[in-house]
């Protein structure tokens, strides 16, 4: 009951810092980070808390403490798989191939360091206590990171597939912590720093000048899978 009664709290909040996000996204101002910041702030003030533990023991019961999905380990993948993939087949990117890839990997880098650090600087133990990594939650992190850089690529083209993400994402932060891998307040901060990250790499275009090997703006880059006899790649071919 505690968790539902948590979520109604937060996501009235969530839902109404996203819509001043998304009315101002093209002004450089502080509304697109509300968000972000307020998971952070929600997950950082809960961590360790009776009110977290609670949360963890109540859904735990409710699931069942048996409960184990291992499509986390999967989902946490599609939106990255989805910001290359939707301009493969045809739908508009904001940005070129080359581009799309310098944000996805700074946002990802960015992003993963903090994480990282704060995993070994903390010491938070998991729920099932298998070590002293939990906060935050790596798995989220990443999809709310990819998820939230396939929105700036896709929500001039499509909303609905810019948007789609999310849904990869939150359901991964949901079964972290129904898999009992993850704490509440690990998963909120996890998400933050994700959705942080990716927006300041779009907010200022970071290193969007930076062009090596003379690739710029001009040039159109296709990427290609390849699937053979035991094996797998990708074809990259580059319009000059």
């Amino acid at each position: 009951m505690r968790f539902f009664l948590f979520l109604v709290i937060v996501l009235p909040l969530s839902v109404s810092a996203l819509e001043d996000s998304l009315r101002t996204d093209s002004d450089l101002s502080i509304r697109p980070f509300i968000l972000p910041l307020c998971l952070i702030t929600a997950g950082a003030a809960i961590s360790g808390s009776d009110f977290e533990k609670d949360i963890q023991s109540d859904l735990r019961n409710f699931v069942g403490n048996d409960f184990n999905c291992e499509a986390d380990d999967y989902i946490v993948h599609v939106p990255a798989f989805e910001i290359f993939f939707f301009d493969w087949i045809g739908l508009k990117a904001k940005n070129n191939f080359f581009q799309r890839a310098k944000y996805f990997a700074i946002a990802n880098l960015a992003s993963q360091t903090i994480v990282q650090s704060l995993k070994y600087s903390t010491n938070k133990l998991r729920p099932n206590g298998d070590n002293r990594e939990s906060f935050p939650s790596s798995h989220t992190n990443i999809a709310f990171t990819n998820a939230t850089v396939l929105y700036h690529e896709y929500k001039d083209s499509n909303l609905y597939i810019a948007c789609s993400g999310y849904v990869f994402a939150v359901s991964t932060g949901a079964l972290r912590i129904m898999n009992n891998n993850h704490w509440t307040g690990d998963v909120l901060a996890g998400a933050g720093i994700g959705i942080l990250c990716a927006d300041l790499v779009y907010q200022f275009e970071t290193l969007r000048d930076w062009h090596p090997f003379g690739l710029g703006e001009k040039n159109n880059i296709y990427a290609f899978p390849e699937f053979g006899n035991d094996s797998y790649g990708l074809s990259v071919m580059i319009d000059l």
